[in-house]
């Protein structure tokens, strides 16, 4: 870890940089370095702390997973033939050490959100949302968010995590396995299911049983920008505020921008900056900055280095 002293945390490292499909698939392994380019362009490096870290534990990846699926993804990947799901996660070879490494950097992020050594913490290719407890989805091997979620309760005493997605795509893999959790709160701005995957986040769609209303799900139609985006977010801070979390973890997928190869919205980066800034705010009055951005999707190279940039500069911002 760097010596540098500043309350925002970015990270950095070869380990999670190698999460992705090969060249020329979206989700390719250049994301990493595009987004650390923009950093360094903008200026931005010198205000940051950046953070190498080490790979999650197999009892960390438990907390959240399956035994089973685990056990599933080492062997595939160590054999590299494939699929993790039904045809969209290849089983290459080195992917369950990536995928391994992506959920250590996320899991460092919350513990030095928590013991206060930072503020804010920025994963890049962290995010992995559609992977559920007992399986792999939608280019997501394990599930970064779900992991920091259980080890927040587990190891830390934190119950109220809110869980906000800006991501294009519906945050299905956390909506389910939390879906019955009142303590888990949830709020998704996302395509509308029945035009992109995984087809879920229903409006409607708001938990059961006893967490039976206690989730947001805002699904938009195709085309919808930043006017649609910034309305939506007028109900997400009303219900966090209501709700009152003790930890915020934002998932900021950048295929929510207009031009993304596999998805029809049409925001600019000014949204997840706004999203950005608004839930510093509110992780300052409401549960001491503690403030998780994770990466999520983002196939237009361009988008993800200015939306991920926007979301940084925010908590620069609103931070020390």
């Amino acid at each position: 870890m760097s010596d540098q002293i500043h309350t925002v945390s970015v990270f950095k490292g070869d380990n999670i940089a190698a999460y992705g499909f090969g060249e020329g698939h979206p989700f390719g392994p250049d994301r990493h370095d595009v987004f650390h380019a923009e950093l360094e362009r903008r200026g931005l490096n010198s205000q940051l702390n950046l953070v190498t870290a080490g790979s999650a534990s197999r009892s960390e990846l438990e907390a959240f997973h399956t035994k089973k699926h685990i056990d599933r993804v080492i062997d595939r990947c160590r054999a590299g033939e494939g699929f993790l799901d039904g045809g969209d996660t290849p089983a290459l070879i080195g992917l369950d050490e990536a995928a391994t490494a992506v959920v250590g950097a996320a899991v460092c992020a919350m513990d030095g959100l928590v013991s206060g050594e930072m503020q804010r913490a920025f994963v890049p290719i962290a995010g992995l949302h559609h992977a559920g407890r007992d399986h792999a989805a939608g280019f997501c091997v394990y599930n970064d968010c779900g992991v920091v979620i259980e080890l927040l309760r587990s190891r830390h005493g934190i119950t109220r995590v809110a869980y906000v997605d800006i991501d294009a795509h519906h945050g299905d893999g956390v909506f389910y396995a939390f879906e019955e959790d009142p303590d888990l709160l949830f709020a998704d701005i996302h395509q509308d299911g029945h035009t992109l995957y995984p087809g879920t986040g229903n409006t409607l769609e708001t938990g059961r049983g006893a967490a039976q209303g206690t989730k947001l799900n805002i699904a938009l139609p195709p085309g919808a920008g930043d006017v649609a985006f910034y309305k939506a977010w007028e109900q997400v801070e009303a219900y966090l505020e209501a709700a009152s979390p003790e930890f915020i973890v934002l998932q900021c997928g950048a295929d929510s921008l207009a031009g993304d190869p596999i998805t029809q919205l049409e925001f600019t980066a000014a949204a997840h900056g706004h999203a950005a800034e608004r839930l510093c705010a509110l992780a300052d009055r409401l549960c001491s900055g503690r403030l998780l951005g994770l990466g999520g999707g983002g196939y237009n190279r361009r988008n993800l280095a200015d939306a991920w940039a926007a979301v940084v500069q925010a908590f620069v911002n609103h931070s020390g």
